[in-house]
């Protein structure tokens, strides 16, 4: 049983993103599904809301190997929580904007990211300079297009939507994407001192941190590490 008054804001912000990205609202209006690769990650976050019981395991994608491992319940209360705040059953197409606590703005966002988005370094082929990306990937352009606008007001940044249409997929996939020092800006507020996080994309975030910049600004920013 969730009970909202016992978990901490953050934590329940942090879980309702990846909730949105990488979780699951059955259409049976009572069992909500959390999906990772992480299962270790799992437990911390099951330690967190407050859940007890197992964390199974299941295959994707038409694979017959289980692989990632699913933290599922049953609570019609908070289920119908999520759907007050703009989460509905089989949104991965629909989901659109979330009625988000923005005192909470950053562990949603961090939740984000540990579901659905990516933090990626290479090194440029021309320069040899170390580049880094910073995203979130949807199926739905709604979503994205109003994280865009909440994240540049939030962090004062700037950021792309990319598009792609894999073969045999009906639907194309889209990326928000935001470049190295916009990506610094928003990872130094998000992936705080013990903050609830994948353990991997916090590393991830701590590599990027500490590279060094090209340049010196990024608005009237100074980044860390010029």
């Amino acid at each position: 049983m969730v009970d909202l008054a016992k978990i901490k804001p953050e934590h329940l912000w942090y879980f309702v993103g990846l909730i949105a990205t990488d979780g699951n609202l059955s259409k049976d209006g009572r069992h909500i599904t959390l999906t990772s690769k992480d299962r270790g990650h799992l437990f911390l976050v099951q330690k967190a809301i407050g859940l007890k019981g197992t964390i199974g395991l299941k295959a994707r994608g038409g694979s017959k190997d289980k692989i990632y491992s699913i933290l599922q319940f049953s609570n019609v209360n908070f289920y119908k929580y999520l759907e007050s705040i703009g989460l509905t059953a089989r949104k991965s197409l629909t989901i659109g904007e979330l009625q988000i606590n923005k005192n909470y703005w950053n562990d949603f966002i961090r939740g984000v990211i540990d579901g659905d988005g990516y933090i990626t370094g290479w090194t440029n082929g021309h320069n040899g300079l170390r580049q880094w990306s910073v995203g979130i990937v949807s199926a739905s352009i709604t979503f994205l297009k109003w994280l865009k606008i909440e994240i540049e007001d939030k962090y004062k940044v700037n950021g792309r939507i990319f598009s792609r249409t894999s073969k045999n997929k009906v639907n194309p996939m889209y990326s928000l994407r935001f470049g190295k020092l916009a990506g610094k800006i928003i990872l130094g507020q998000i992936y705080y001192e013990n903050s609830l996080c994948l353990e991997r994309k916090q590393a991830r975030c701590q590599e990027c941190l500490l590279d060094k910049n090209r340049m010196l600004k990024y608005g009237n920013v100074v980044m860390p590490g010029c």
